[in-house]
Parts: C-alpha cells; structure tokens; sequence
C-alpha cells in the first residue's frame, strides 16, 4: 500500500520520466531554495486540477523565519496566484491542541489584519495604500460541532472576499521534505476525512498553502491505521515556519511594506 502524500511533485517527480496526460512539470533552484511546478490540466488523476508550487528550503528548525530571500519566495509565489485587489481571507485550518496540526491557526495569528483599517480610513492607512485582510481560525469539528467548510462558507457569504487563502499542515512521503518545504497551491485543500474547502465549495478562488509536519509510515501493522510519525523537534518547526508563512502571507498582500515593518506591525 503506498504512503500517501499532499504534495504533488512527489506523485508527479521528474525523475521517473514521463508523467501522465494532463500534468506539466518544471522544476528550477536559486539562492539554496528548490522550486518544482506541477499543472494538472485534466480531472481524474490523484490530484485535484490546479497549479502546485513546492518550494523545498532549509529546516526550519534552524531557519531564519525573518530571512528575505526566504519570505520574498514565498511571498512572489502566492501573489502571482492571488486576484491583485480585494479583500483577502486567511483561514488557518487545523486544530491548535494538537502540536503537528497547529500550523494553520499560528499563521493565522501573526497575519497582518487590516480589513478593519480600510473600512474606516484615516490620513496614514490611505498613505499606506493597505490591502485588505481578515484571518480567521475555524477550529475543528470535534470541538466546535461545525465543520471547517461549513464556518467558511457562512464568512465567505458575509465578506465576499476576492479570494481565500487556507493554510494548514500537509502529509509527506519523503522525509526529507518534513518541515522544510512549502507547497502552494490552486486547488484548494480537499483533506480525506472532511469536506473540501475549494472554489466549487466556497465560490471565490481558493489558494492553499501548507508544510509538510506529518507523514504515515509504510510499517504500520494495520494499513487501516497508518503509523503517522512527526520530527521531533516538531515544536521549532510550526513556531518558525508560522512566522515564515504569515510574513510571506503579508509581503504577498502588503508589497509596498517591508520585512522588517511587518513584523513590527505583528510583533
């Protein structure tokens, strides 16, 4: 039984040749960070149609989570894929108790909320020319009795956000990749055991953006219940690349600030 994983250049690499009618692939590297672009133009394969970027980058266990060139990756990646104007919504999806799910919830605290700031500006937002952004962490079904689609459903009929950005924690089949890369993708997020939080279920664009915290090892005595193992300094790895993901979330959405002025209007 193969592991399963949510990142698609591992489904689709270069180095097994060919790929499947329907899937284009480009792979590229600079300044020490890895870029792999896979485009599945067709429906019936073992992902969703939609672009993935994985950007594979030191651990960020020991990364600097401030570091320019790693943001700046990051950042131009997401709003290449974003409408240019509008109001964006950031959904940190997962479930803040559980250490290796906490991802989307601790990027979600550190976004740059300015929705607020653009509905009722003054002299300096208008200098400022802020875009705006809501975060939001939904929480998980077993806690709140609604499920993750069903509160971004009711909040995107409200805002009418231009688009949704989703970030949550992803499953990998390589262990080289855990913690240390960033997938981004078009299609959305369709987790195995909850609804899909995509453009067809919430009705504007959806882009998600994950890293790989949790993987199923292939060892496990019962294939129905997969061994899902997590590095041990799992700790380090969602602080830092929670910091990373939000300032990149930011500078995609506030290209006008700096690095350094984003965290200091987050910190």
């Amino acid at each position: 039984m193969p592991v399963y994983t949510d990142i698609a250049a591992e489904l689709y690499p270069r180095s097994k040749g060919s790929v499947p009618r329907g899937v284009k692939t480009f792979t590229a590297s600079a300044s020490g960070i890895g870029l792999t672009r896979v485009e599945i133009e067709r429906s019936g394969l073992r992902r969703p149609k939609g672009k993935y970027i994985t950007l594979d980058m030191p651990h960020f266990a020991v990364i600097d989570d401030r570091n320019e060139a790693y943001v700046w990756a990051i950042a131009s990646q997401l709003r290449a894929l974003l409408p240019r104007d509008g109001l964006v919504l950031v959904a940190g999806v997962g479930n803040r108790s559980v250490t290796a799910d906490a991802l989307g919830p601790e990027t979600a605290d550190r976004v740059f909320v300015t929705r607020h700031l653009c509905e009722h500006p003054d002299s300096e937002t208008e200098e400022m020319r802020l875009r705006p952004v809501a975060a939001f962490s939904p929480g998980v079904e077993g806690v709140t009795g609604l499920s993750t689609a069903e509160l971004l459903q009711s909040i995107v009929s409200r805002l009418s956000p231009a688009a949704v950005v989703c970030v949550d924690s992803l499953c990998t089949s390589d262990a080289r990749r855990l913690g240390c890369s960033v997938q981004l993708s078009t299609a959305g997020l369709s987790p195995r055991t909850a609804p899909p939080l995509t453009a067809d279920t919430l009705g504007v664009p959806v882009v998600a953006v994950g890293v790989p915290t949790v993987m199923e090892s292939s060892a496990s005595p019962d294939p129905e219940r997969p061994l899902v193992l997590t590095p041990k300094d799992i700790d380090a790895i969602i602080r830092r690349g929670a910091t990373l993901l939000a300032l990149a979330i930011n500078k995609a959405l506030q290209p006008a600030l700096s690095v350094g002025e984003l965290t200091f209007l987050t910190s």
